[in-house]
């Protein structure tokens, strides 16, 4: 009998142990190196990271010049070129004008510019709800794309790519 009772205990604590990580395994990140390009020294790293229906992306660059720099999600995964024009224009799923993040229309890709310092490090984050990583939403899904950093800064107004100069950096988005 106490043989059963803990074979039913041990099978209730499993059930509890399996649902319980289902539920608090809503979270999926990748992590991505940076290639160079356009014969930079950039170098870096992104971080995606999806938690209940929020991307967090997180990209930390090297090898800069100093000043304002753009950086894209680009419409595909191909880093292979040399000035990473295989990568093709801003990702855009939704045909909006090129513009600044969350302020009129924009693309999907149009993460926005960040600084670099005088050592030409830069930093940049941006969390959002219109990004994921993998799902079916195909306006949505990031998987697949690829990830620029350009020379210079966007600026937010020339179509449809917002003038921001050469591919210095590329990663592809991919698992």
């Amino acid at each position: 009998m106490k043989k059963a009772i803990w074979s039913i205990v041990i099978i209730i604590a499993v059930i509890i142990g399996c649902k319980t990580k289902s539920t608090s395994g809503d979270s999926n990140s990748l992590n991505l190196v940076f290639e160079s390009k356009s014969n930079s020294a950039v170098t870096g790293t992104a971080t995606f990271k999806e938690k209940n229906g929020n991307v967090t992306f997180v990209a930390k660059i090297a090898g800069l010049k100093p000043g304002v720099h753009a950086i894209h999600i680009h419409e595909k995964s191909d880093c292979t070129a040399a000035d990473g024009s295989s990568a093709g224009g801003h990702w855009n799923p939704t045909f909006k004008k090129h513009g600044r993040w969350g302020i009129g229309e924009y693309h999907r890709g149009d993460i926005g510019n960040f600084i670099a310092d005088e050592k030409g490090n830069g930093t940049i984050t941006l969390t959002t709800d219109e990004w994921c990583i993998g799902c079916e939403d195909a306006t949505k899904n990031i998987l697949g794309k690829g990830l620029i950093v350009h020379q210079g800064a966007d600026d937010f107004i020339s179509q449809p790519s917002g003038n921001a100069g050469a591919r210095v950096a590329c990663s592809a988005i991919i698992k």
